[in-house]
């Protein structure tokens, strides 16, 4: 069997067994390089050299948290949790909560969907954002399933329809890019028009997690939340609330500025230490908390970098493709199916849908271009095969994300809470409707 197939079955398998993602990736990355015929010593080597393609995220990714952390020090998330609490009232009966529940899902939905085109910050909100809103979601009893399930719909839908900011990237300078590489000769206002049938799955796996799957009350320890992020029982201090806004401007115009996590985090926790309106909290220990916080997230994301560079090396992508190529015949349907589902393995390996049209591409289009498929039908083909497996993938960043800031206080695993319930309502549909699309296009 194909050692791509293998090693993200692994990688699955093992992290849904509980095991870290971490050591389900670096084992995976092993099993690949060894059953694609690579040398030990060159397994680990490339899974070495693709180390440093993670070490950018989970240094934002850390810088983040601490950023997090003090603005939770600061009483502005107090302010937040306290203005929407005391105007639901103690009293608030079930049709006020409902309400309330719908107003917040519809901010987050339309934060995740801005932070890719309109303030392309990308998931930086998220661990800034979500901790200080725990309060007010527990409140709710809303399902932090359902909120994942929002957020991640946000952070993909987007890219695969609206040409702006990271759609941008990926419709016109990645997918139309490699497509006309490999000779498509398509035209950018093909695009968008070829990828909105997919996205309609996308749709339907939000309306289904919103009105079926997650639509039930669910409760959390309270406990753990005030832990993670504690409320300010005394006056506010207007001078830290200031403070707050002003940091949050700040990272979020050098990060526009700079086009770097990194540095706006920086300038934002730099504000904070400066002013003085934490004082009362050490920097040392607001630091190491906001790293504690994010440690998982940026080693899951510096050990997928290492898998995917060990599954490119072991070139098996193309192996698996040429495979396919005899099993399918002259069978139409079946080519597009199949095209989708190994779309779907390989970013659930490698974690990127904008990593993946690389690799397929080359593939990809010769091979629809031989079943007869029409131009928009290969723009859809080769676009949904890299979304497939962005939502649901463990080493996403659109399910790592979410899983930073919900998972704040403890009460969020990330398989079980983000990655599975994003892979059913969001990867099912998706490759039902790319099929579609590939169909009927």
């Amino acid at each position: 069997m194909n050692s791509v197939v293998i090693a993200v079955c692994l990688m699955l398998g093992l992290s849904l067994a509980r095991v870290n993602v971490v050591v389900a990736l670096t084992l995976s990355a092993l099993v690949a390089g060894l059953m694609g015929g690579m040398t030990l010593d060159a397994t680990i080597g490339a899974f070495n050299d693709g180390l440093g393609g993670g070490a950018q995220i989970a240094l934002s990714y850390a810088l983040l948290g601490a950023f997090a952390v003090a603005l939770s020090h600061s009483g502005l998330t107090t302010l937040i949790s306290r203005t929407v609490i005391s105007r639901l009232g103690r009293d608030a009966n079930a049709k006020e909560l409902a309400w309330m529940r719908r107003l917040l899902l519809l901010a987050l939905g339309a934060m995740a969907i801005s932070s890719q085109n309109l303030l392309p910050i990308h998931i930086a909100f998220i661990p800034i954002l979500v901790p200080p809103l725990l309060h007010l979601m527990s409140k709710l009893r809303l399902d932090r399933r359902l909120v994942a399930c929002v957020l991640t719909f946000g952070l993909v839908t987007t890219y695969m329809v609206l040409p702006l900011g990271f759609g941008g990237i990926f419709l016109n300078d990645i997918l139309l890019a490699n497509l006309n590489t490999n000779g498509l000769n398509a035209v950018r206002e093909q695009v968008p028009g070829a990828m909105i049938i997919p996205a309609l799955g996308m749709v339907l796996g939000l309306a289904l997690a919103v009105l079926v799957s997650y639509r039930k009350p669910r409760d959390y320890q309270e406990q753990q939340i005030l832990a993670a992020e504690p409320e300010i029982a005394t006056e506010l201090n207007r001078r830290s609330i200031i403070t707050a806004l002003l940091a949050i401007a700040a990272t979020l115009a050098v990060q526009l500025k700079t086009d770097s996590m990194i540095f706006g985090a920086l300038v934002g926790f730099m504000i904070f230490s400066f002013s003085g309106a934490l004082k009362h909290v050490g920097d040392q220990d607001l630091f190491s908390q906001g790293v504690r916080m994010m440690a998982s997230i940026g080693f899951i994301m510096i050990a997928a970098a290492g898998f995917a560079a060990v599954v490119k090396q072991t070139g098996e992508v193309a192996t698996l493709v040429s495979s396919l190529g005899e099993l399918i015949g002259d069978n139409k349907p079946l080519a597009a199916f199949l095209m989708l589902l190994v779309g779907l393995l390989i970013t659930m390996g490698i974690g990127s849908s904008f990593s993946t049209i690389p690799i397929i591409a080359t593939i990809y289009v010769p091979l629809a271009l031989s079943f007869g498929f029409s131009v928009p039908a290969t723009i859809a083909l080769v676009g949904t095969a890299a979304a497939l497996g962005d939502a649901g993938s463990p080493a996403s960043d659109s399910t790592l994300g979410p899983t930073a800031g919900l998972n704040a206080d403890g009460q969020h695993d990330h398989m079980r809470d983000s990655v599975i319930p994003t892979f059913i309502h969001y990867n099912i549909p998706l490759l039902i409707f790319g099929w579609i699309a590939a169909m009927v296009l």
